[in-house]
């Protein structure tokens, strides 16, 4: 095949820009670049976890002149799997599941990996495929403020190294920050008043030596079920539990899929990681066994399905044996909501914990704190050396940095009720704005990290759009985002979810359920598998640029000074990028490429039978 040669700028027929010459009846002038139109973008990142490291792989391998920085507040890459570093603090869902699809790990110690595993993995996946060299760390970020004269988003960012204040701009900001990342002090009268060592599960003093200390931990979710077995086992201590919540101990998820692979206990063999690094068909089996048990279980998620009812009582079962010689622990524990009203886990230890001579399990609320002191409401001042502060995070909450849309609002006043989102990543009146794991994002069975992919994915179509069809600003429209909040309090209703629970899944003091996808973990890469456009309202940069300069957007949504965009002279000049450049003029025929028909099989020939879409 020979070359295609430079066309010449004189050639009969071709303007210089490689347009036909013709007699224009219209105003309209070509936009003079090729279909694909990559036209400069700049996308900056908040966050440096799952999520912002998934966008600096994908982001530069899908798309093209496309300026990209990663802005991550701490010292390395992980998110929260940097800043949490407690006692015990580990993956509570199978580590095989908790890991991106096209990157497995053969090597994970255990079945629910330690925090400095997964952040080593996260950090490993980060170099392999450079997304790294996106990042700026110990950069946070102050404020971020939409334009609307200009179509832009204006960061102000503080190098924690140096102390300096910096600006940035981009066309799309996309908050990767996740929802356990800002933590959630309680608000106990005296708490700055305690002279011993405090911390949080999230701001760990991992140089503090609790060996025969006296320690008082707040709270009876994840991190404290981790944690309070971690601190028992150390010598000499005293753990004083304060729980102020009823809450459901499960057994390991999937325990009984381990089971049936030989496991006894949750460490990993080192001859069976070898098998898996050396196997890749025995090792995709057995991942592809761990993802369909999990997605295999959503029916535990509903209410009166018997799967939730055999759970509720598997559960119970598993607690009472554990606690057999403490029953008035169980008794305290043993909630009247289903399994799943509030976040499942495992808690390998915590129940044996709990029955341990070293060990105070307090129901009592607490009143308040004093110098060396827990009080509570029966009277008691339990003495203390250390207080740990196992109390969550502000999650689906606004960033506690200002965050200013069009017109001036805030995300704070918006949010002041509750926390609404389109399909959780788009927010109305935030323009060129994507959230992953925001609101409604979180997952109650099933793979996060896919959930993760799918979303991110679903951003980088919709950056391609602006890109590509010349869109200075999209944003949801109201009316959707109505629609998502009406459907995902519709869909919880049938859920265990709806319990009457403490949970950092509701809203707090109006109850919806904020922190969860509205489906399965299948259902939610369906639903971001093709985007709906029609739910977002498109300004055009000719609209933009044809606007009253001093109204901006607000001008061109006023109809004030608007010029009509043509939606379609993202068109270009008739040419394509690969036969401007010369190169892979037949795509379309390379095997990558080809998209082959599958004949039925046999079984199938005289019956339908659905298969996982492709495209």
């Amino acid at each position: 095949m020979s070359a295609i040669p430079n066309i010449p700028s004189d050639t009969p027929g071709i303007h210089a820009n490689g347009i036909a010459n013709g007699k224009s009846t219209s105003s309209f002038n070509i936009n003079d670049a090729p279909v694909e139109n990559l036209r400069p973008l700049k996308v900056i990142v908040i966050g440096a976890g799952y999520s912002g490291i998934y966008c600096g792989i994908r982001i530069p391998e899908k798309l093209r002149n496309v300026d990209l920085v990663i802005y991550e507040k701490n010292a390395g890459l992980g998110g929260t799997w940097w800043e949490n570093r407690y006692l015990g603090c580990a993956c509570d869902v199978p580590s095989h599941s908790y890991q991106y699809t096209f990157e497995p790990n053969y090597s994970w110690s255990s079945l629910y990996a330690p925090a400095t595993e997964i952040q080593a993995y996260l950090e490993r996946v980060a170099k392999k495929y450079s997304a790294d060299r996106f990042v700026k760390l110990r950069h946070e970020i102050k404020e971020c403020r939409w334009d609307d004269r200009t179509a832009k988003w204006n960061i102000t960012i503080k190098n924690l190294a140096t102390g300096e204040t910096i600006q940035d701009q981009s066309d799309v900001l996309i908050s990767a920050r996740g929802n356990l990342n800002n933590p959630s002090w309680p608000e106990i009268d005296g708490l700055d008043t305690f002279k011993g060592e405090v911390m949080h599960s999230a701001t760990w003093n991992e140089g503090y030596d609790f060996t025969d200390k006296r320690i008082g931990v707040i709270g009876s979710g994840s991190s404290s079920i981790q944690i309070v077995p971690s601190l028992q086992r150390l010598p000499g201590t005293q753990v004083s539990t304060f729980v102020r919540s009823k809450t459901w101990i499960s057994p390991p998820f999937g325990q009984q899929f381990f089971d049936n692979y030989g496991f006894k206990g949750s460490a990993i063999p080192e001859d069976l990681r070898e098998r898996f690094a050396n196997d890749p068909d025995y090792y995709h089996k057995f991942r592809l066994s761990v993802e369909e048990d999990g997605n295999g279980i959503h029916a535990v998620t509903m209410k009166g399905t018997p799967l939730q009812l055999g759970a509720k009582d598997m559960f119970y079962q598993h607690m009472k044996k554990r606690l057999e010689s403490k029953p008035e622990i169980f008794d305290a524990l043993i909630p009247s909501f289903s399994p799943g009203c509030r976040r499942l886990t495992p808690g390998p230890g915590y129940l044996e914990a709990l029955t341990e001579s070293n060990v105070s399990f307090i129901t009592s609320s607490i009143t308040h704190i004093s110098e060396s002191a827990i009080h509570t409401a029966d009277g008691a001042a339990h003495e203390i050396d250390a207080l740990v502060c196992a109390t969550g995070f502000k999650s689906s909450a606004p960033p506690p940095y200002p965050l200013i849309g069009t017109n001036g609002l805030t995300l704070t006043e918006k949010w002041s009720q509750r926390p609404v989102t389109y399909c959780s990543h788009s927010i109305a009146g935030f323009p060129n704005l994507f959230t992953m794991l925001g609101p409604n994002s979180a997952i109650g069975s099933g793979s996060l990290t896919f959930m993760i992919q799918n979303m991110g994915d679903y951003i980088i179509k919709a950056i391609r759009k602006i890109q590509k069809e010349n869109i200075a600003s999209l944003v949801v429209k109201e009316e959707r985002e109505a629609d998502f909040t009406e459907y995902v309090d519709a869909y919880f209703e049938g859920t265990v979810f709806a319990d009457e629970c403490r949970s950092w899944y509701k809203n707090k003091g109006t109850g919806e359920v904020v922190g969860l996808w509205p489906g399965s973990t299948l259902h939610c890469v369906e639903a971001m598998r093709s985007p709906r456009w029609e739910d977002f309202e498109y300004v055009y940069l000719d609209e933009l640029e044809g606007a009253n300069h001093e109204e901006g957007l607000n001008g061109v949504n006023a109809g004030e000074g608007k010029k009509r965009a043509n939606r379609l002279a993202w068109l270009g000049n008739g040419w394509s990028v690969n036969q401007l450049e010369e190169r892979d003029l037949a795509w379309y025929l390379y095997p990558e490429f080809l998209n082959k028909p599958v004949a039925p099989r046999p079984e199938e020939k005289e019956s339908y039978r659905i298969r996982p879409f492709s495209y």
